[in-house]
């Protein structure tokens, strides 16, 4: 995607809006138009929803969402298009966290959809029509220091997402614009309501778009076309506690679910593939201070050289703890928490912050 030169500052900059149907993605649109783009607003038709399985207010794709957001591009006087890529989403997300978890890994399909979907079909769409940037109603914030880009945290830390971007690049994030990062949310709806969005007091999804049930194990099951095979629960030791459902019931840290009495609260530590047991054990077994990860992403496309102290978090909603960080290679790091971290768990994603710059991240193997 090319830049803006100096030959094209007669005319207006033009802006791809990614519109979910939601306040947030809407108000981005207002805003970038405010600024002086020219924009087009769109939305990503990445899930073929059945009428018995939305949630509309929980979930995105609707068909309600899609006419909320063709009501506020409507209303900014912008056209609007849908974008079919359900084919592409079904064929990269949903296959990937299918088979996470058949791997006995617990996937976060949000990082993944903006990696493929959102900065990925979404961005050579962008360039297809000309424009000079994405644009979307996450909450975070691209600054420019040099001749690089870094990504930052929003400044309403209650709403950050910088956490599911750590996979951009710089050529990403030159044309990219998250024009939410400096608002808090509150500021966000009442500007939206001012504005006369209908969505403006519109819930935020919180469910996996593919998952609107919360039933991972039975999606895993249609997509994948095999059922699940019971075997043992057993303790460190090996001794047999019970039969389980599948290991694509159980995640690391789990409690509730597991069927089985105990003088003691059981958790799950571990899943085994190769002999098809959920190992549990109590709630000081789940901590951990090492930390490996893959497919790192370093988001300013050099890998350190050396190892480094920083901050880092395991979950979206876990608060970035001291470390140090030892890369491996170009694309595997060791990360070591000062203090032992609980529930480490295979396929979420460990994110590395210097501050509220964040320096990258990788799956957690």
């Amino acid at each position: 995607m090319e830049t803006i030169s100096s030959t094209k500052r007669d005319k207006k900059p033009k802006a791809l809006i990614a519109m979910s149907g939601g306040v947030d993605s809407s108000m981005a649109a207002k805003l970038m138009q405010e600024a002086g783009y020219e924009c087009i607003g769109c939305m990503m038709k990445l899930w073929d929803a059945k009428d018995d399985e939305q949630t509309p207010t929980r979930t995105c794709c609707s068909l309600d969402d899609a006419e909320d957001a063709r009501s506020v591009a409507s209303r900014l006087g912008m056209p609007f298009y849908v974008f079919n890529f359900t084919k592409e989403f079904e064929n990269t997300i949903i296959a990937d966290f299918v088979r996470s978890y058949e791997n006995a890994r617990t996937p976060n399909p949000c990082i993944e959809c903006n990696r493929c979907m959102k900065f990925g079909k979404l961005y050579m769409r962008a360039q297809e029509l000309g424009c000079d940037c994405v644009v979307t109603g996450h909450y975070a914030r691209i600054e420019k220091t040099g001749d690089r880009f870094i990504l930052k945290k929003a400044l309403d830390e209650s709403k950050d997402q910088s956490y599911v971007l750590y996979q951009l690049t710089q050529e990403q994030l030159a044309h990219i614009c998250f024009p939410l990062g400096k608002l808090k949310k509150d500021d966000v709806r009442e500007i939206a309501k001012g504005s006369g969005f209908v969505n403006f007091d519109k819930p935020d999804s919180q469910d996996i778009c593919f998952v609107p049930d919360g039933n991972y194990a039975k999606v895993i099951e249609k997509y994948s076309g095999k059922a699940p095979i019971p075997g043992n629960f057993v303790d460190k030791n090996g001794r047999v506690l019970g039969r389980h459902k599948g290991l694509i019931h159980y995640t690391i840290g789990q409690r509730k679910g597991l069927g089985i009495s105990s003088d003691a609260p059981l958790y799950v530590l571990e899943l085994r593939i190769d002999t098809n047991e959920v190992v549990l054990g109590s709630n000081e077994d789940l901590f951990a201070r090492e930390v490996t990860v893959e497919r790192v992403n370093w988001i300013s496309g050099k890998t350190p050289e050396a190892p480094f102290r920083a901050k880092a978090k395991i979950r979206y909603r876990h608060k970035e703890q001291d470390a140090i960080i030892e890369p491996i290679g170009s694309d595997r790091a060791r990360i070591i928490f000062e203090e032992p971290q609980r529930a480490v768990t295979p396929g979420q994603s460990a994110v590395i912050y210097d501050g509220d710059e964040v320096l990258g991240g990788g799956i957690i193997v």
